[in-house]
């Protein structure tokens, strides 16, 4: 009997042992299978600005966003300078970037390098023309501020 029930606690043991024993997942694969579950093309929440701050739905705030960047950009780029600049265009492409320490860099963005429009003198024209720019918060992908770019289409052709 005292062998039997030696037996059974050794066997207990060895099988305890055994069940606090887990396999440890390689901390490589634990990595590249979070990374593959980011979409890279997507943030979390897109820039913001104050007018659209207290706007909660996803889909709401960036319509408000992309809404407020294009009337800002008109506003400041719809005057007799760039049109004259610009007569053979009715629409300048701009590319903004947001940085991630809510910085703001504006740049001509043509389909095409062509050779019609001086890109360095059409990025300088740009730049001192979005001077004092509103304030820009920039997106956010997993609780971190990101830089994103995007390009928004301003109507620039003269009124007949």
């Amino acid at each position: 009997m005292k062998k039997v029930s030696f037996l059974f606690v050794l066997i207990a043991l060895f099988q305890s042992c055994q069940y606090f024993e887990k396999n440890v997942p390689n901390k490589e694969e634990l990595l590249q299978k979070e990374l593959k579950k980011i979409n890279w093309e997507e943030v979390d929440e897109f820039p913001t600005t104050l007018a659209c701050d207290s706007i909660t739905d996803k889909v709401q705030r960036k319509q408000c966003f992309f809404d407020f960047m294009t009337t800002e950009l008109q506003l400041k780029l719809t005057n007799d300078t760039i049109r004259s600049y610009y007569k053979g265009l009715d629409t300048l492409n701009v590319k903004v970037k947001v940085l991630s320490n809510a910085q703001i860099s504006f740049q001509t963005h043509f389909k095409t390098d062509s050779l019609l429009f001086n890109r360095t003198a059409a990025d300088s024209v740009l730049q001192s023309k979005l001077i004092n720019f509103p304030s820009v918060e920039p997106a956010i992908k997993r609780g971190m501020k990101v830089k994103s770019e995007f390009v928004i289409p301003v109507y620039i052709k003269a009124k007949k």
